[in-house]
């Protein structure tokens, strides 16, 4: 009963954010406020509608309901909780309901806290973000079922994915989801701003707030999934340049160009059409990354669907948005004028400069990530685009940034004089150069990415403590106008930080890792690096739904116990997979990361040794770079009214 009521929701919601897209939009071009005044209600019912359909499917896993098709593919009986309940959308069907419940849910917040947007503009945002909902419930309902019956249903189910059950995976896809699904918030807001003609002040700082939110949630997932990467696949890294880990990072490229951009529309109302256009993109790589989750065109761990119909479906979503979207944006750009006037030196080109890296850092991963497909389709070449070429094209993008951002935030806006602003970064230069020279001095004959990485960071971190100092002027009470800076401010700084952060941690990972496997012998003493470890008991184990395979391994340095670690490799029987569970130590240092792997022919256990230097910092950074956001996010000035425009909205040309 409860799956039909979920069935049931989900086409009620279907047709609600039909009357959605249409009344209120037909009410803005007309003038009637009744009309318009629809799409708040009718925003909130959707989003109630899907909620309850998703509980549905969640308590259909909760207790192992295997009369649906979904759950007998994606779920076990003997499964712990945790994962019964992630199991929802650990599968294609129920990922994209999730897709959908947030579609609906950033609706309903516009509907819950537009209050202060003026009628038209807001009616015409919520249909517009009705018809991505209406696209997506379309395609679950046509193509994508969750509540699809089986004929026969079995006793038991075939499990969830082994690999997807770990804490981290059971919340990176919802995180993710809110962030890249959330930037339908921009491009609803970029759209209906198109279909006005008009675009301010008063719109960039509308639209920023729900772009800093997409951002923060998809640096929580990013990170998460990293995260997850790093300690559960057992190869010792925690990023590979997979299509999938790419097709998150595109949108997190391009919303942070559009924060930046969205900066200057509403500083200076400069930049309209380029961050219309971002808008747009941004939202669109979301989509692009659900054509390679979906379609079967590219091979990943990551991937919930191997279905050709079910990718050309989504193509179609995909060209009627993007490609809609920028016929409008081709007829309105040359209308978009921009007010505001900067010099070469300034603030508003420094964020140019950052826009543009951004941009063009998002273009080399997406041709690195298409090229294999492109060349197999066009070329009848089969081609592996791997890390080595990721590495070198973006790397340099991210170097110039780095340079860039100290020198951007000392910055002030319209024009500026350059041997002024720079002057007090000097010593954050000095002390930068002096830290790159003292690490390429300790590790001569090594790759430059450590000196380098430990530059650019130290120069980011060092930049912001001169900001900082400076945003408090002089005399006594600097510590307490220190406290007393905008939220936005602190966001900025922390977040820069955390970049920074995140710059020396990756350095300190690609330059001073140290690799070692071997065959260990029970209760024979190895050397790896500087530490001594022996390998004292293999023992086997049952868990819940897998067999469980763990060794005891004590670690000691200079003749000092340091840890004992229990790496363990685990069997999911009804899956047939396998699965690594490495053991770490971690410090602000390094990491010991030790993974045990199969038992040998003449005695012994094959055991892989990693020293990772300063990987614990990327999780750091990582963190940082959400809290700035969130500091940023609740900044007063994103919480009181936005005053009104000084001119109607109908009929008035873009500015």
């Amino acid at each position: 009963m409860i799956t039909e009521l979920g069935h049931f929701a989900l086409l009620l919601a279907f047709g609600v954010a039909l009357v959605q897209m249409i009344v209120p939009m037909i009410g803005a071009a007309k003038g009637w406020p009744g009309w318009m005044a629809v799409a708040e209600p009718a925003a909130m019912v959707q989003f109630v509608l899907i909620a309850a359909s998703f509980g549905a499917l969640t308590w259909a896993f909760v207790t192992s309901d295997f009369s649906l098709a979904v759950v007998v593919s994606n779920s076990h009986s003997l499964k712990p909780l945790i994962y019964k309940i992630s199991g929802t959308w650990g599968n294609h069907e129920g990922s994209m309901l999730l897709w959908v419940l947030i579609v609906a849910l950033f609706g309903a917040m516009a509907a819950w806290f537009g209050g202060q947007l003026p009628a038209t503009l807001r009616a015409r945002v919520l249909a517009v973000q009705a018809s991505i909902g209406v696209a997506f419930l379309a395609f679950i309902l046509l193509t994508s079922n969750p509540f699809s019956r089986m004929e026969v249903p079995p006793f038991d189910g075939q499990d969830l994915n082994p690999l997807l059950q770990d804490p981290g995976l059971a919340f990176h896809p919802p995180f993710l989801y809110l962030g890249y699904v959330g930037l339908s918030m921009a491009f609803s807001f970029a759209v209906a701003a198109l279909i006005e003609g008009r675009v301010d002040a008063a719109w960039g700082r509308w639209v920023r707030p729900w772009t800093l939110a997409a951002w923060i949630f998809l640096t929580i997932g990013i990170g998460l999934g990293s995260w997850w990467a790093y300690y559960e696949l057992g190869w010792g890294g925690f990023w590979f340049w997979d299509p999938v880990e790419n097709a998150s990072f595109m949108p997190w490229l391009l919303a942070g160009a559009l924060l930046h951009s969205a900066i200057v529309v509403e500083k200076r109302e400069a930049l309209k059409s380029w961050t219309i256009l971002l808008a747009i993109l941004a939202f669109g790589f979301s989509l692009i990354g659900t054509f390679i989750v979906r379609s079967g065109l590219l091979t990943s761990v990551h991937a919930f669907a191997n279905d050709p119909e079910r990718g050309i479906f989504i193509l179609g979503i995909m060209a009627f948005f993007m490609g809609g979207a920028l016929v409008l944006f081709t007829i309105r750009a040359g209308a978009m004028e921009a007010k505001g006037v900067f010099s070469l030196a300034s603030r508003e080109s420094a964020l140019v400069v950052n826009n543009l890296l951004l941009a063009v850092a998002c273009f080399v991963v997406f041709v690195g990530t298409m090229w294999p497909l492109l060349a197999e389709l066009f070329f009848d070449r089969k081609l592996s685009v791997g890390p080595p070429f990721f590495d070198k094209a973006f790397t340099p993008f991210m170097v110039l940034l780095g340079l860039a951002l100290p020198i951007g935030s000392a910055m002030p806006w319209k024009r500026a004089n350059m041997r002024r602003a720079i002057y007090p970064l000097r010593y954050a230069f000095l002390v930068a150069v002096a830290i790159g020279g003292l690490v390429w001095s300790m590790q001569t004959g090594r790759s430059l990415i450590g000196p380098v990485g430990m530059f650019l960071g130290a120069w980011i971190l060092m930049g912001v403590v001169i900001d900082l100092a400076q945003r408090t002027g002089r005399g006594p009470n600097r510590l307490r106008r220190l406290f007393r800076l905008p939220g936005a401010d602190w966001g900025k700084a922390v977040a820069h930080a955390g970049l920074g952060i995140t710059f020396i941690g990756v350095a300190g990972i690609y330059a001073w890792t140290v690799d070692d496997i071997r065959v260990a012998q029970i209760n024979v003493p190895f050397e790896v690096f500087d530490y001594d470890m022996t390998l004292r008991s293999v023992t086997k184990s049952n868990g819940p739904n897998y067999v469980a395979t763990t060794a005891v391994i004590d670690v000691s340095q200079g003749g000092a116990f340091l840890a004992t670690l229990s790496p363990e490799k685990r069997f999911y029987p009804v899956a047939q997979m396998p699965t690594t569970e490495a053991a770490i130590h971690q410090t602000a240092k390094r990491d010991l990361y030790v993974v045990i792997g199969d038992e040998q022919e003449g005695g012994g256990w094959a055991v892989r040794t990693y020293i990772k230097a300063m990987t614990t910092w990327i999780w750091i950074g990582t963190g940082l770079m959400a809290l700035g956001g969130i500091f940023s996010l609740f900044d007063r000035r994103f919480r009181v009214a936005v005053g009104t425009r000084k001119t109607p909205v109908k009929g008035v040309p873009a500015e």
